[in-house]
């Protein structure tokens, strides 16, 4: 899933503009989800960041949400549990299972609501992010803040080394299964225990290659990350300004919403 991220943002038209335009707008979002006490907030700041990947990042819509869905799934299901579980008051409507009442009051409707809330909102910018920025102009924008050399070189290969592994992985699961590798528990089981075997060996066997090519290439210790200038245009400052007026007024007339 991650290399068909980076794959797609790097056909993004996103990937051409200012990559720290991008990161304002989403820790903009990501900070205003989470400081609100109303989901209508971070609602509003999933509908927008869905929007702008979808309509101005060219995301196909039915890839967006089924990747939007697996995080969905999973909090909705903790959003029912907080309904349950969480929240003192009358309750709306109640039923008895087994000997036990379960009901759903008022507190505790808000505060499932607030979390699935902020869980859209926070993942939406996250999703625009990486399906808009390629990694590597994320480590060039990390770069010019002035962090370690090592640090980054360190971040550039364990990302490198993700692929390394998923390449040899698929290779080798797919001679397996072209083998009746996993045709049943047992025969499974004695796959997954050699394909970790050989993932390891081959993994190693691969990163030297790499670091043989890399000082073939006059690799003096130091990666280089260049940076393209990227200006803001004045039509996505005024958009960016427009989302964040009409972000700010909505955080503005609820704040005095509370699911507490």
């Amino acid at each position: 899933m991650a290399h068909i991220l980076d794959d797609y943002a790097v056909l993004s038209p996103l990937r051409y503009k200012n990559n720290w335009l991008k990161i304002a707008i989403v820790t903009f979002g990501l900070l205003v989800g989470v400081s609100s006490f109303s989901p209508l907030v971070p609602f509003l700041i999933a509908i927008c960041m869905s929007f702008a990947t979808i309509y101005f990042g060219k995301i196909p819509a039915s890839f967006y949400l089924r990747i939007l869905g697996a995080p969905a799934g999973f909090v909705l299901v903790s959003a029912v549990i907080i309904a349950f579980f969480f929240g003192e008051g009358a309750k709306l409507f109640s039923f008895d299972v087994l000997g036990f009442t379960l009901g759903v009051s008022q507190a505790g409707l808000d505060m499932a609501l607030l979390v699935l809330a902020r869980t859209l909102g926070g993942m939406s910018c996250l999703f625009f992010l990486s399906l808009t920025t390629p990694m590597i102009e994320l480590f060039s924008v990390l770069k010019a803040t002035r962090l370690p050399d090592s640090f980054l070189e360190i971040a550039m290969m364990m990302y490198r080394y993700i692929f390394v592994f998923l390449d040899v992985a698929i290779g080798v699961r797919y001679a397996q299964s072209v083998r009746l590798g996993y045709k049943d528990f047992r025969t499974s089981f004695r796959s997954m225990v050699m394909l970790g075997t050989n993932l390891f060996i081959r993994s190693w066997e691969q990163g030297e290659k790499i670091f043989v090519s890399m000082n073939a290439r006059c690799y003096d210790g130091k990666l280089i990350i260049l940076e393209e200038k990227r200006p803001v245009k004045f039509p996505e400052a005024i958009l960016t300004l427009v989302y964040f007026t009409l972000v700010i007024l909505t955080f503005y007339f609820t704040r005095g919403a509370s699911v507490l």
